[in-house]
């Protein structure tokens, strides 16, 4: 395992980590560095190029001339895409260029990228970023003693607002969180700038070999059993009787049935005898 200084903020060594050769000493894959750079590239791109077609340009939708018999070439519109401010065929339209890209050659760049780094001896951890103040001259002042003159990438861990603002206004410095580490930015600065704490977790992250984390062994606890309801003691039957006749006594009629059903008796009074019989 390689064994890396580790020095504060004033360039004065402090300490010593030891690196993981799976992260910071694994083989450079050239191949995995471009996919990771182009894909990094297209995600930036804002894709907002467009060309006005024939339907969109100025222009009358009048036939200048008529079809025939005038010995110039037919022309249907001044818009045409032959004429002079017309529109454009086949012109580039507003779209996405962001693909996405398998999360193993992501972190296989990365790790190809931090052991390029490693090898070049332009890996720089320091033990913690404590800035006193949000002055841009003071982290200046630092990054000059940690041999970072040219372009440096900061990573740091957890929120630091003194190091946001003082990094911020410095030409050719850039800050990122350790889970946020592109291997284009870190290819793309000379001088990479580790806290201890980013180094730690991403060694975490980019190991290969880690085991996955186990939830404990957790005993089943069998459920409480139910609390029993009591039964309402039961009312006496005369009283219970009582109450219902009253229910019914207080409930309005129905409408169409408040009287019972009688068979229908017709009467035939002034009818002859005769006639009744021949009724009945």
């Amino acid at each position: 395992m390689p064994v890396v200084d580790v020095v504060n903020l004033e360039g004065k060594k402090v300490g010593q980590v030891e690196l993981a050769d799976a992260v910071f000493g694994a083989e450079i894959n050239r191949h995995l560095l471009h996919e990771a750079s182009r894909w990094y590239l297209n995600g930036l791109r804002s894709g907002t190029a467009k060309t006005k077609d024939k339907s969109e340009v100025s222009g009358a939708g009048r036939k200048l001339w008529r079809q025939k018999g005038t010995g110039r070439a037919r022309v249907g519109s001044i818009r045409s895409p032959l004429w002079r401010h017309g529109g454009t065929v086949h012109g580039p339209k507003p779209r996405s260029y962001a693909y996405a890209l398998p999360k193993k050659m992501l972190l296989g760049a990365l790790r190809s990228a931090l052991s390029a780094k490693l090898a070049e001896e332009k890996l720089t951890i320091v033990d913690a970023w404590s800035l006193d103040t949000h002055k841009t001259k003071t982290l200046r002042i630092a990054l000059e003693k940690l041999n970072a003159e040219k372009t440096a990438l900061l990573v740091a861990h957890g929120e630091n607002r003194n190091l946001e603002l003082a990094s911020r206004n410095l030409e050719g410095v850039k800050l990122t969180a350790s889970n946020a580490l592109q291997p284009y930015d870190v290819l793309r600065h000379d001088r990479l700038v580790v806290s201890k704490d980013a180094i730690a977790r991403l060694t975490h992250t980019l190991d290969p070999d880690r085991q996955p984390i186990e939830a404990p062994h957790v005993e089943t606890i069998a459920p409480a059993p139910a609390p029993k309801k009591e039964a309402a003691p039961k009312a006496a039957p005369k009283a219970a009787a009582a109450k219902s006749r009253q229910r019914q006594k207080s409930r309005p009629p129905r409408r169409g049935r408040s009287k019972p059903w009688q068979p229908l008796t017709i009467r035939l009074s002034g009818v002859p005898s005769s006639r009744k019989r021949d009724w009945a």
